[in-house]
């Protein structure tokens, strides 16, 4: 499979949008109080280093496998944390932050899909940008059920 110059470098900016996500839910999932959202923070973790892999891949000239639809919000989070107020606060804090790189790397896939001439390509990373999606409404829901978002 042959890339452009500029789907390289695109592929190379997702690639460093993906670790900088790793790095991140990484530390947050050691920083949380509560056991719910450091569950969360490894389960969107795990799904970022399948991007990561994903766009290595590419990147190194392999074709991106089938993709399936990615699967709805399974996981509910409408338990409250037994967290202390200032604790509660902290992990607020993380579940933002990690809301907001969600949207931001959501947007940027949504930008890259136009960018790309093969179909498959495509469907590969509107696929990913969809789970990013996913990710940002599993983040909500867990912030709307502590409280947490306004």
């Amino acid at each position: 499979m042959t890339l452009t110059t500029k789907e390289t470098d695109l592929l190379k900016d997702l690639k460093s949008q993906e670790q900088l996500c790793i790095d991140k839910y990484t530390r947050y999932s050691s920083e949380a109080c509560d056991t719910g959202l450091k569950t969360l923070f490894d389960t969107i973790c795990q799904t970022e280093r399948t991007h990561l892999q994903t766009v290595t891949d590419i990147l190194n000239g392999a074709e991106p496998h089938e993709t399936t639809s990615p699967t709805a919000t399974t996981a509910v989070y409408t338990g409250k944390s037994t967290c202390t107020e200032t604790s509660k606060q902290s992990d607020a804090y993380l579940c933002r932050d990690a809301l907001a790189m969600e949207k931001h790397v959501s947007s940027v896939y949504d930008t890259v899909v136009f960018e790309f001439a093969n179909p498959k390509l495509r469907d590969t990373l509107a696929h990913i940008q969809k789970e990013e999606q996913n990710h940002g409404e599993q983040l909500y829901t867990y912030l709307s059920a502590n409280g947490m978002y306004n």
